[in-house]
């Protein structure tokens, strides 16, 4: 029973990394580049939930949607200040710049909320699960994180798969050029990438730090490179493998706590990551590109 816990409560944050690193592996997928102030709009957005529900006394859903809209404009804004006039730079000016953006937001959450933790309304309202007798029990937040992650997996490859903005989004991803070409707004579909994956941000936020009630500036940070090893593990640029990179990196760690060590899981973590790419470098999912020279 302990073992099954520990594999269900991995399960549901891997879910949350899922949904944390489908933000980095459409971004990438699609402009090519690696939003590393991702981690921080997951902060934002737990900081806004935290505002609408404990200090204005609204409710959760309200909070959530909140979030969802503030981390969406957020986005597009990051997107439109930070990155498009580099759409040309290099990757490492590129890569500097998203640093610079992390820093800028973490730095803006300091001076409005300040370095003291607060202390995380769970916006999760469904009681607990208790199975075989009471042996087992599975937490509210599990349940809607779980439940959450394969709703949006969902949704978001019908979006891609039925949608004309959603082939917007393949056809940019395969060739800018020949997309624009086309008639496509090569530009806005960038920008409603940066969107979706904003607001899916947002509701990561909001799960994570009902799951772990404890709010600070750098809240973001870890779950954020976490996401995006999760991103590379099931290969970047895959919806299905930032799925599975998201529950393989939260199963592995959750059991490496429980069976090893707390203090080495995050080394776990990132040697399996090492290992994994030593024998398939792009990833579960990931393909090789050819490039003619």
């Amino acid at each position: 029973m302990s073992f099954i816990s520990y594999f269900i409560n991995g399960l549901s944050l891997g879910s949350v990394y899922a949904i944390i690193a489908l933000g980095y592996t459409m971004v990438y997928g699609i402009a090519k580049m690696l939003n590393f102030a991702h981690g921080d709009v997951i902060m934002i957005g737990g900081y806004v939930v935290f505002t609408v529900v404990s200090t204005m006394g609204l409710g959760p859903v309200a909070g959530v949607l909140l979030a969802v809209i503030l981390c969406t404009v957020l986005g597009v804004v990051i997107e439109g200040v930070a990155y498009r006039p580099l759409r040309m730079a290099s990757p490492l000016a590129v890569l500097i710049t998203a640093i610079g953006v992390s820093y800028l937001l973490q730095n803006i959450a300091l001076l409005v909320f300040g370095s003291n933790p607060k202390s995380f309304t769970s916006v999760v309202t469904i009681p607990a699960l208790k199975l075989a007798g009471g042996k087992l029990t599975i937490s509210g937040e599990t349940i809607v994180t779980i439940i959450s992650c394969v709703i949006i997996m969902i949704c978001l490859t019908t979006f891609i798969k039925k949608t004309k903005a959603g082939q917007a989004m393949l056809a940019v991803s395969e060739d800018k050029g020949a997309a624009q070409l086309m008639g496509i707004n090569v530009d806005g579909t960038i920008a409603l990438t940066f969107a979706i994956g904003s607001a899916l941000a947002a509701i990561a936020g909001a799960l994570l730090c009902s799951a772990y009630p404890t709010l600070t500036p750098y809240t973001g940070s870890m779950p954020g490179i976490k996401a995006f090893v999760a991103a590379v593990f099931g290969g970047i640029g895959s919806i299905p493998g930032a799925l599975i990179g998201g529950l393989l990196l939260g199963i592995i760690e959750n059991l490496s706590k429980a069976y090893i060590s707390s203090q080495l899981s995050d080394a776990i973590v990132f040697g399996v990551l090492i290992v994994v790419l030593l024998v398939k470098p792009t990833g579960i999912l990931g393909k090789k590109i050819s490039e003619k020279v």
